[in-house]
């Protein structure tokens, strides 16, 4: 009677969170198919069909690539988002943005080349060959290879 362990309508569509919390130094690149709130540090690149919060404590130096973003913290590197990219009165951001919507409150540090509006996937991936090759790095949109020149 009470121990019928039937799942329920609903539960299995739930998302996948990830958090990297505050006093985490990771170093490396991250994919996944669920969200992220960064709270720590990550040196290298996150990537997620899904939406990403860096709050105040944390930083990302590298590559974003998400639906959305809303960030608190600090954003060094190239930000691509397919939707809307919120840039919070504490957020600092440099480098390189590509996003198809860009709200920011007063106070933000925004110190970036953004490139906005009616972005297509093509589009988006011819962006980043041109800022991977000012980089050094080479990449291949059919193979999806990236090689780092030193």
């Amino acid at each position: 009677m009470f121990s019928d362990k039937k799942s329920r309508p609903g539960m299995e569509t739930r998302t996948n969170q990830n958090k990297i919390s505050e006093g985490t130094h990771l170093v490396g690149d991250i994919k996944s198919k669920g969200g992220f709130r960064l709270e720590g540090t990550v040196e290298g690149n996150l990537t997620t069909p899904s939406k990403v919060v860096v709050g105040k404590t944390g930083s990302l130096k590298g590559a974003l690539h998400c639906e959305n973003a809303d960030v608190e913290g600090k954003i060094s590197g190239t930000l691509t988002v397919a939707g809307t990219l919120t840039l919070r009165a504490t957020a600092v951001i440099e480098g390189e943005v590509f996003a198809n919507k860009l709200a920011v409150e007063p106070g933000a540090n925004f110190n970036a080349t953004c490139v906005m509006g009616g972005l297509t996937k093509d589009a988006i991936e011819d962006a980043l060959s041109a800022s991977a090759a000012v980089a050094g790095v080479r990449t291949s949109k059919k193979d999806k290879d990236i090689t780092v020149a030193n």
